[in-house]
């Protein structure tokens, strides 16, 4: 018997792999994959928390998590990529998510024929479903499968706890200078509503939309969620609970975006407490 479940881990190991990636293309390996560059931090996080962290071989700049990825080869950040620096590592997948500024180095990584797994997630769920994929893509589908089954059960919890309550009304603070927020379509913009929170500026059509400080006194927050450490309010804040949550917490797709859904949670909750 052991000997036909070590052929049935071999067979598996050398068996075609494939999933459909986030942009509906389809990504399939002849093998798993065992040189991954990944060109996003938080997809660098999410390949180890899919199994594959052994397979890495190269990464992005600020691919700080868990602490092993400080010590991958860097191919530029995630706004600018040095192809030679990735096609000198000789990758049989690239892990990557498209922006204004990697779109066309990630296009023109795929024109060469490499696989390319384009990742971006929209809803809390996307998270563990990207999971499952890159299991897929590693060969370590029992350990991403694991791994998604905990974010959803723990995302579960926080759903029952949190979302039922008292609405209120939140502005989240991507940066201040200039000041920019996240729309409706944002992961952000989920957690906030997670927690029973609305986004007051759900409703724009930018993803990241810059505002000014009248149109968020206009829009009457109840609480301002700021991902700048160590920030102070604003002098124009006015009658609303200010907080900071950490960046990494909050504006990275991984499991830890629950670390900061819980704490989007918590200060919620005690803003609600304060008017009970």
């Amino acid at each position: 018997m052991r000997w036909l479940a070590l052929l049935v881990v071999c067979a598996a190991a050398h068996a075609e792999v494939g999933v459909v990636d986030d942009y509906g293309n389809s990504v399939r390996l002849p093998t798993p994959a065992r040189r991954i560059v990944s060109l996003a931090p938080h997809l660098t996080e999410l390949v180890h928390a899919a199994g594959g962290g052994a397979s890495l071989v190269g990464a992005v700049d600020y691919s700080d998590y868990p602490p092993a990825a400080r010590n991958l080869p860097r191919v530029g950040s995630d706004a600018h990529i040095n192809i030679e620096a990735v096609l000198a590592l000789k990758p049989d997948l690239i892990v990557a998510w498209p922006n204004a500024g990697s779109v066309r180095a990630i296009d023109s990584l795929a024109k060469l024929g490499l696989p390319v797994f384009r990742s971006e997630p929209r809803e809390l769920d996307d998270i563990a479903t990207t999971i499952e994929r890159l299991g897929v893509l590693t060969g370590s589908v029992r350990e991403a499968g694991r791994e998604a089954r905990a974010f959803r059960a723990r995302l579960a919890t926080l759903e029952k706890r949190y979302a039922a309550q008292p609405r209120l009304r939140v502005f989240y603070q991507v940066w201040d200078r200039p000041l920019v927020t996240v729309n409706g379509a944002h992961v952000i913009s989920k957690v906030i509503a997670l927690c029973g929170g609305e986004n007051v500026f759900a409703h724009l059509p930018l993803i990241a939309p810059e505002v000014d400080a009248e149109a968020v006194l206009r829009a009457k927050p109840d609480v301002v969620v700021t991902s700048t450490s160590g920030a102070k309010p604003p002098v124009w804040i006015r009658d609303a609970r200010f907080a900071a949550v950490p960046a990494d917490l909050i504006q990275r797709h991984t499991p830890r975006l629950l670390d900061g859904a819980e704490q989007v949670c918590r200060i919620l909750e005690r803003v609600r407490a304060a008017r009970s």
